[in-house]
């Protein structure tokens, strides 16, 4: 059992571990119970009653939160010609093809998310180890594999705070919802966001209850319950 400090117990004594709080209650506590002196990012962790293994009931998507992360997101392009001139004014942080690629093998990791033309995949399909470790892999399912044309749009709304989410393999999904130093009604609305994201993308093939329990936390702080009902309707109407 993880051993905690006087000032986390302190915190988590006033949360009530057997209720189920409404949204906006438990991001109130969530942000009077954060510990530690950064700006600690506030999580959101949804426990599914999906079957990971199950073909027809996996996840995954992506979630466009209206007040960001909370810090500059560094983007990533894998493209040449003219779709490189493309990623370059619409201001990617970095674009190219092969010298791109060269650049990752030998240890660059410093960007928050790649995107990627269908045309690169078959050579950027050789950095799957090094990107799939850290989640940065482009993806189609994800929006991460886009065309020359949807480029300004993808990159757009990486910039704004797009944040994607999937399945674990133990049926939990993990997803950031902002900063500790959010107004409360900032988080709010980014949680709405993630919520009828993860609500629209339901699987196909669910069985019984899609959502089984729904938890708020900080980087250093303890969690709270969320009331899954209420979180499962949250709407942005």
């Amino acid at each position: 059992m993880v051993k905690h400090g006087k000032k986390y117990e302190a915190l988590a004594a006033k949360i009530d571990k057997n209720k189920a709080y409404q949204p906006k209650e438990a991001i109130e506590l969530v942000k009077k119970s954060a510990p530690a002196k950064f700006d600690e990012t506030v999580e959101l962790h949804l426990r599914t009653g999906l079957d990971p293994k199950n073909a027809t009931q996996q996840l995954r998507g992506v979630a466009l939160l209206p007040h960001g992360l909370g810090k500059k997101v560094r983007v990533l392009v894998f493209a040449q010609g003219e779709a490189e001139r493309i990623a370059t004014s619409a201001g990617a942080d970095f674009v190219g093809g092969d010298d791109l690629i060269k650049k990752i093998e030998e240890g660059f990791i410093d960007f928050d998310t790649a995107i990627a033309v269908p045309e690169m995949m078959g050579k950027v399909g050789k950095l799957g180890k090094i990107l799939g470790r850290k989640g940065l892999m482009p993806n189609p399912k994800s929006g991460t594999v886009v065309s020359m044309n949807d480029l300004p749009r993808v990159i757009e709304d990486a910039r704004k705070g797009r944040v994607e989410y999937k399945l674990d393999k133990t049926a939990i999904i993990h997803v950031p919802v902002g900063k500790v130093s959010f107004e409360e009604q900032k988080l709010v609305e980014n949680l709405t966001a993630i919520m009828e994201a993860v609500v629209k993308s339901k699987p196909s093939g669910a069985k019984g209850q899609y959502v089984k329990s729904a938890y708020i936390t900080t980087t250093m702080g303890p969690s709270v319950k969320l009331d899954v009902t209420s979180a499962t309707e949250l709407s942005a109407g």
